[in-house]
């Protein structure tokens, strides 16, 4: 199979306009985006992706989870399509990139092959995953988890949202309920190619144009409910006290010794924290919080989940406190095809893009679908590794290049014909 030519770039003014233009729909308070999964924001996002994307020629079709597949045709109707994409929804106050970047640049490399007239023998279908950030409805990759059969349509229909709004109810009321059977694609992928920035600092700091993702991170959510009882903070003698708060404190230092017994490769933290009765003068009577585990190594994983369960439980014992475990994400680490992984790093190459490889410690869609087709990721650098925050930032070169490369290892892959 003869590679495509070095000289083959996408349109890197194109793809910039393409991304501010698409963050102007669900603006953030400081720069960012606030395009939550399932809002009325996400929903003019994915019509302005469908615009663009018909307006490139493709067609689209969308599955019962709201899965966006766009599709340029093949020239072999018997040949099955190279998948490429990423997701539009964004974390409450994330930044203009974190997913966006994978989607709009696999509409760019269809806009530049349209551009120069190429062919592919496998058709192209660019994809927008629905709920990857998991942050309005948890877990992450929710959807694309639903499509490879590690979930359940019906479970996650039933998913809610902080309001006990459920998942299937707002995909309905937004309007992107599909009629293709989630999944019924899983059997018929020839690969799947997902660009994203790195959200980590590595690839800066070492000056590397291109990451070549060649394994994905284990990930595990623990949702911790830690219960004492709520009283005043005044009159309530110390001894007499059942602090929800202090428990909950306790757990995260612990949490935090856990990870740092696994250095350098795994990490561990709670993002998610509720207290109640969050009030000033009001001892916490509960807390609910989530610690996030990630390692590469399963058994790693596996000792930290172990750990925090015997050692919060021990602290919540000598307080007098109840404490109850849930889990509510994770999934295994990954390897990704190694086929697709060298289509990215000779596309790297071929380019003249300085690359490394490298491991990404998020948790992607391209995770769930390497289960069920061969799959690779490619990423660019971020300033500062900065990510999940509205103030996260990439250069027009950054992402060029990693539109540039995810170009190459498409075609390739999809077999340019004529």
């Amino acid at each position: 199979m003869a590679a495509p030519g070095e000289n083959l770039r996408i349109n890197a003014d194109r793809l910039w306009d393409s991304l501010m233009e698409m963050a102007k729909i669900g603006p953030g308070v400081a720069g960012g985006n606030n395009r939550q999964t399932l809002t009325d924001e996400d929903s003019e996002g994915r019509k302005l992706f469908q615009k663009w994307c018909e307006d490139a020629g493709m067609t689209m079709a969308v599955d019962t989870m709201g899965n966006m597949f766009m599709t340029r045709p093949g020239t072999d109707p018997d040949a099955l399509p190279v998948y490429v994409g990423s997701h539009l929804d964004t974390q409450p106050t994330g930044g203009k990139y974190d997913g966006v970047l994978g989607v709009l640049g696999g509409l760019e490399l269809v806009r530049s092959m349209n551009d120069l007239g190429l062919q592919t023998k496998h058709p192209i279908v660019v994809t927008n995953w629905t709920n990857e950030e998991g942050t309005r409805y948890a877990p992450a990759m929710l959807a694309s988890g639903v499509f490879a059969g590690v979930h359940t349509q019906d479970w996650a229909y039933d998913r809610e949202d902080a309001e006990g709004k459920k998942f299937g109810d707002e995909l309905k009321r937004i309007g992107w309920v599909g009629d293709e059977d989630v999944g019924s694609r899983k059997d018929k992928m020839h690969a799947m190619f997902e660009l994203h920035i790195e959200q980590g600092p590595i690839l800066e700091v070492e000056g590397k144009d291109i990451g070549v993702v060649t394994h994905g991170q284990g990930l595990s959510w623990t949702q911790v409910t830690v219960t004492g009882k709520d009283s005043h903070t005044g009159s309530t003698p110390m001894p007499m006290r059942k602090n929800a708060g202090l428990g909950m404190a306790k757990i995260l230092e612990l949490v935090d010794e856990i990870a740092w017994s696994h250095a350098p490769h795994a990490v561990g933290a709670a993002g998610h924290i509720d207290v109640y009765p969050n009030s000033r003068n009001v001892i916490p009577g509960k807390t609910v919080f989530t610690i996030d585990f990630r390692s590469p190594n399963l058994a790693v994983i596996q000792d930290m989940e172990e750990r925090l369960k015997i050692g919060a439980k021990k602290i919540c014992d000598d307080m007098g406190l109840e404490v109850e475990f849930e889990k509510v994400g994770g999934f295994d680490p990954v390897e990704f095809d190694k086929g697709c992984v060298e289509a990215v790093r000779n596309a790297a190459e071929r380019l003249g893009y300085s690359h490394q490889d490298i491991i990404s410690g998020a948790g992607h869609d391209a995770c769930w679908i390497n289960k069920v087709a061969p799959t690779a990721m490619i990423m660019c650098p971020c300033v500062d590794g900065l990510s999940h925050n509205e103030a996260e930032e990439i250069s027009r070169e950054w992402a060029k290049a990693g539109a540039d490369v995810l170009f190459h290892a498409v075609v390739e892959t999809a077999v340019i014909v004529g």
